[in-house]
C-alpha cells in the first residue's frame, strides 16, 4: 500500500468516526428531547369560529396531539363532555377547547317543558337572541270574518329562551302561489303546558309569529289593553 492508499484509508476512517459520532449526537438530543416533553396526549381545537350561547357539536371541533406535560388541566380530552353544553363565550378557531368553555344548558322549572318554533329571521329578532334571554311571543291573526279587522295578540309574555339553532333557509308559498326562499331559526322556550299551546297553535294559524327581546332584568308582564290589537283602536283614538 502505498502513502496515497494510506491517506484514502485514513481518511475514510476519520469520515466515518465522524459520521458515527453526529449520529450519536442526534440520538442524545432526540433522547433528550423525549425525556423533556413525554408522551403525547389528544386534545381538541376549535375547527371555525363558534358563536356564544349554542349548542355545541362534535364537528365544530378537530382532534390534535400535543406533549402531556403542555396540556392544561382543564382541557377536555373527550368530546363527550360537550353533551348538553352550550358555548359560554365567543369560541376562536384554533383555540384549545377548556372546560371553561363551556357550561351545561339552561334546565327546565318544574311543569316546563320544551318546545321549539321556526322564527323568520326578517320577522324575529335576527342575531340578539341568546339562551337564557326572555322575550314576549306575539302573533298576528286575520280577522275571523269578512271585514273583521286584523289582530295582533301577545301570546306569551316574558318567554325564556332556552336554546337557539343555526339559520335555516325553507320555502314558502305566498298568496301569488310563487316560492320563495326564507330564511328561518329554530328557537326553543321553556314553557308551561298552557303557554305551549299557545304558541303551537300561534305557529300553526298564525299569518306572523314575531319577538320581542326584553332588556336583562326588566318585566315581561302584560299590562291592560297590550295582550290584543287592532289597528281600529288606534283610528278610533
Amino acid at each position: 500500500m502505498n502513502s496515497r492508499q494510506r491517506r484514502g484509508v485514513i481518511l475514510l476512517l476519520v469520515s466515518v468516526l465522524c459520521a458515527l459520532g453526529a449520529f450519536a449526537g442526534v440520538i442524545s438530543v432526540i433522547n433528550d428531547v423525549n425525556s423533556k416533553v413525554g408522551p403525547e396526549v389528544s386534545a381538541y381545537r376549535v375547527a371555525s369560529d363558534v358563536a356564544p350561547y349554542t349548542t355545541l357539536r362534535a364537528s365544530q371541533f378537530e382532534k390534535v396531539s400535543m406533549p402531556r406535560r403542555w396540556l392544561p388541566g382543564t382541557a377536555v380530552t373527550d368530546l363527550s363532555a360537550l353533551r348538553g353544553k352550550i358555548a359560554v363565550t365567543e369560541l376562536r378557531k384554533g383555540s384549545l377547547l377548556q372546560d371553561d368553555m363551556i357550561v351545561a344548558r339552561p334546565a327546565l322549572a318544574e311543569g316546563q317543558q320544551e318546545i321549539a318554533i321556526m322564527i323568520d329571521a326578517a320577522t324575529g329578532v335576527a342575531g340578539k337572541i341568546t339562551p337564557g334571554d326572555r322575550v314576549n311571543i306575539y302573533a298576528t291573526f286575520a280577522g275571523e270574518t269578512d271585514g273583521a279587522p286584523d289582530q295582533s295578540r301577545l301570546i306569551v309574555a316574558g318567554a325564556r329562551v332556552i336554546d337557539v339553532g343555526r339559520l335555516t333557509p325553507f320555502d314558502q308559498r305566498g298568496e301569488d302561489r310563487r316560492t320563495r326562499v326564507r330564511e328561518a331559526v329554530p328557537i326553543t322556550f321553556a314553557l308551561g303546558t298552557q303557554d305551549a299551546q299557545r304558541v303551537a297553535h300561534a305557529e300553526s294559524f298564525a299569518e306572523h309569529v314575531r319577538l320581542a327581546l326584553l332588556a336583562r332584568g326588566g318585566s315581561g308582564a302584560a299590562r291592560s289593553g297590550d295582550s290584543t290589537y287592532t289597528l281600529d283602536e288606534d283610528k278610533n283614538r
